[in-house]
């Protein structure tokens, strides 16, 4: 059956906002929620009202389900809005899981239901939510990555608190919500496009594939813009296709051996690793990218390889078989040359084993720098302008974060992401274009867990192994092309001697015996955590100022002071709503008969309550009301 539910339940299908649907161009992302595509969300941001509306589509209604979102995906102390059934009512109300996953209604409604409709498709729910809302269960919606969490109610529950969430079929999908507003460049007429797709490739029927796959530009293809990039996602596969990328090979090799398969199999040419210079990239949720109207990514022409290899992460959590899939990315490009070459440089922390993150770690920090010193001698007078930003670790990464230092002072973020995820990596158009300066410096810091690690976990490229790296897009392109920093190998091996003279267990520091091999014989006690954490604060540095030719730029990069930092950023401050409370803000009572009936939004308890409850303090038992439609706002366009 279409819906499963109860005849009771149909009857919230109604039209909001004076019986007109919102147009689809009022929510221009878009993205499914659960593999097969049943629960569809799409959305819209406010920064004047610091409010994001949604709209989500549930094809195959049950009993209702839960959204939401938390730290990493979980369930536990997660912040959700519930629309659940007994059989006989039905029930809309923002709650909050405890760390066991017991759900409790939230005493402040910030989930404010604004709509549902029924459509041939299935049944549009419409809220929204502010970014802030000051109560600390809910959560702070933020630049950067959201885990949003889903769960389907199978079966009618009595009430709110009866929901199992470990029972439920469910899972997670990871966005970027706050997507920057930015306005379309206008296009030359000239432009062409270029499809570099997966030809009719069979999904493997596991959780996860990347798939490499090898194209050519045509024999002298001269030098052109690209100045746009879109995804092409097969009809029917857009649950399944997580991210990709096109990247160009190394100009160095004449010719790349054609290939199309698993990135992972012992069958790919070996060659295929020196295809490493990201042209595009794009992940699940993520719309068009465009360069500034005064730059463009240069492909093509003399120096340049005619080699790409495009990369697909499959995502196939229900192991679907038999699914053909020709996906990939249409780069749009001119041969009208923009003022600037854009150009693309790496911050961050070099590939190498010398920085280390010690097992068992819920928060360790490490930060790769560009000094000021690279930047004077390197970057124009003139400065350069960076507008998109790719960060990037390994498995064990939870934070990333760029900032930018003028003489000791930092000035501004150029890219953070306080609940990165490996999984879910994309080139973003930042907010506000930024500029760097000679003198200047980019500090990048990555926070690490690596609880579930029983050894230490060392820098490289494997991907047990990790990295922290800021990718800037930039213009005008410099010969600047990696600005990057590790702690010196000399004091590391003072720390090493320190570790053996303060513990009993030996650690070898033979010249035959690897960096890697030496934190793996480490004894992992506090103290030799702690001494870890400091020689990374104070260390010299070598620092690793490169051209595009991989050699660096003359001078003395070895045993450099870290940079001095004087003046901090502050933490930027939430943006409380003017009243507390979410239902409490209504000007008025419902009026009658303008609630859709068999519908009730559970409201605050009418008690007094301290203003921040603890997460863990108990409430008491919910009230549910008719909907109060009267105090909707009007409009679901930012």
């Amino acid at each position: 059956m279409y819906f499963t539910l109860v005849a009771a339940f149909l009857v919230i299908l109604v039209v909001a906002l004076q019986g007109s649907a919102p147009r689809q161009s009022d929510f221009p992302y878009k993205v499914p929620l659960d593999p097969q595509g049943l629960l569809e969300l799409s959305w819209n941001v406010s920064y004047p009202q610091q409010t994001v509306h949604f709209q989500l589509l549930i094809r195959e209604l049950h009993f209702g389900l839960l959204f939401g979102m938390s730290d990493r995906g979980e369930f536990e102390n997660a912040d959700l809005a519930v629309l659940w059934s007994d059989g006989h009512n039905s029930y809309f109300g923002d709650a909050w899981s405890d760390a066991k996953g017991q759900l409790h209604m939230d005493s402040q409604q910030d989930y404010q239901l604004l709509g549902a409709r029924r459509a041939p498709e299935g049944l549009y729910l419409l809220f929204r939510r502010a970014f802030s809302t000051c109560d600390p269960k809910d959560y702070l919606i933020e630049d950067g990555t959201v885990h949003l969490i889903y769960g389907i109610l199978e079966k009618p529950v009595h009430s709110l608190q009866a929901i199992n969430v470990s029972a439920l079929h469910g899972g997670l999908q990871r966005v970027q919500l706050l997507k920057p507003n930015i306005s379309i460049p206008q296009l030359p007429r000239d432009m062409k496009s270029m499809e570099i797709t997966a030809p009719d490739v069979v999904i493997p029927s596991q959780e996860t594939t990347y798939w490499c796959y090898m194209a050519e530009l045509p024999e002298g293809f001269p030098k052109h813009h690209i100045i746009m990039y879109e995804p092409v996602v097969t009809a029917g596969n857009e649950a399944l296709v997580h991210h990709m990328e096109v990247f160009q090979c190394a100009a160095d090799f004449d010719s790349f051996p054609r290939y199309n398969g698993p990135c992972d199999s012992k069958m790919k040419p070996e060659r295929l690793n020196y295809c490493r210079h990201v042209l595009a990239a794009w992940a699940m949720g993520a719309q068009a990218f465009y360069y500034p109207e005064e730059a463009g990514l240069a492909f093509g022409g003399p120096g340049s390889s005619r080699y790409l290899r495009l990369e697909i992460h499959y995502h196939n959590p229900l192991v679907f078989k038999g699914r053909r899939d020709s996906s990939g990315i249409r780069l749009y490009y001119t041969a009208t040359l923009r003022p600037y070459d854009a150009g693309i440089m790496e911050l961050g922390l070099v590939y190498t084993p010398v920085m280390a993150i010690p097992p068992g770690e819920d928060s360790f920090i490490l930060t790769g720098y560009c000094t000021d010193k690279c930047t004077q001698l390197a970057l124009p007078s003139a400065g350069i302008r960076i507008f998109a930003s790719q960060l990037h670790t390994h498995l064990a990464g939870r934070k990333v974060v760029t900032v930018l230092s003028r003489q000791g002072r930092e000035r501004q973020v150029v890219n953070a992401d306080s609940h990165y995820s490996p999984h879910f990596q994309e080139i973003r158009m930042l907010k506000e274009v930024v500029a760097v300066f000679p003198g200047d410096e980019l500090i990048t810091t990555c926070t690490y867990n690596t609880e579930d690690r029983n050894r230490a976990t060392v820098g490289g490229f494997g991907i047990l192994e990790e990295m922290c790296v800021n990718y800037v897009h930039y213009y005008p392109q410099t010969q600047l092309e990696l600005c990057k920093s590790a702690v010196d190998p000399g004091y590391l091996h003072r720390y090493f001697n320190l570790v053996n003279r303060f513990n009993d267990e030996e650690v070898c520091m033979c010249p035959q015996v690897s960096v890697p091999q030496q934190f793996y014989s480490i004894p992992w006690n506090t103290f030799n955590r702690d001494v870890l954490r400091s020689l990374y604060s104070f260390a010299p540095i070598s620092v690793h100022c490169n051209k595009s030719s991989a050699v660096r730029f003359p001078g003395q990069w070895e045993k450099q002071p870290l940079p001095s930092i004087t003046e901090r950023l502050r933490e930027p401050s939430p943006h409380c709503p003017a009243l507390p409370g979410g239902s409490a803000r209504c000007p008025r009572p419902p009026a009658p008969g303008t609630a859709p009936e068999g519908l009730t939004a559970c409201l605050p308890p009418r008690t007094s309550r301290p203003e921040h409850p603890s997460r863990g303090a108990s409430l008491p038992t919910q009230q549910c009301q008719p909907l109060p439609w009267p105090c909707l706002e009007r409009g679901f366009s930012s």
